[in-house]
């Protein structure tokens, strides 16, 4: 089983985006069984609110379901039990590190790394566009689950 973990500030926007996004590659491909696939935060300002609006108004335009999800906040034992820790940007990065005092299993990427890019992926929560971040986390995650499965 491979356990990925998708972080971004507040678990609203982007990362359950990326964890519905997976989930549903994961069972288009009929893999679903060999993934875990879960999303937290780095802060605390969103705990227990569900998807943002505009996340679950994109998914619905891309016709992908989203999944049942409730913002929290990553913990230090996240790092010991996800076998990846996919943070969408830099600052995402340095608090995911925090958190988890290190990353000396490497653990931790960057969620644009697996396209090849060092760019972050867009925060809608202050940009408005939901459909460019979708697809930022549509190319990231087909590339992350094609190197997975390869």
């Amino acid at each position: 089983m491979i356990k990925i973990l998708f972080i971004c500030h507040g678990n609203i926007c982007r990362s359950t985006m990326a964890q519905s996004v997976m989930q549903y590659l994961v069972e288009e491909r009929n893999v679903a069984e060999h993934y875990e696939i879960d999303s937290a935060a780095t802060s605390r300002e969103e705990i227990g609110n569900g998807p943002h609006y505009g996340t679950v108004s994109e998914l619905k335009r891309q016709s992908i379901p989203v999944v049942p999800h409730r913002a929290r906040q990553m913990r230090m034992e996240d790092y010991d039990y996800y076998d990846y820790i996919i943070g969408m940007d830099t600052a995402n990065i340095r608090n995911i590190n925090r958190i988890a005092g290190g990353d000396p299993e490497n653990k931790i990427y960057k969620m644009m790394s697996f396209t090849g890019s060092s760019e972050d992926v867009d925060d809608p929560w202050y940009t408005g566009d939901f459909s460019g971040v979708y697809g930022q986390i549509r190319a990231a995650c087909e590339q992350l689950l094609n190197q997975l499965e390869s």
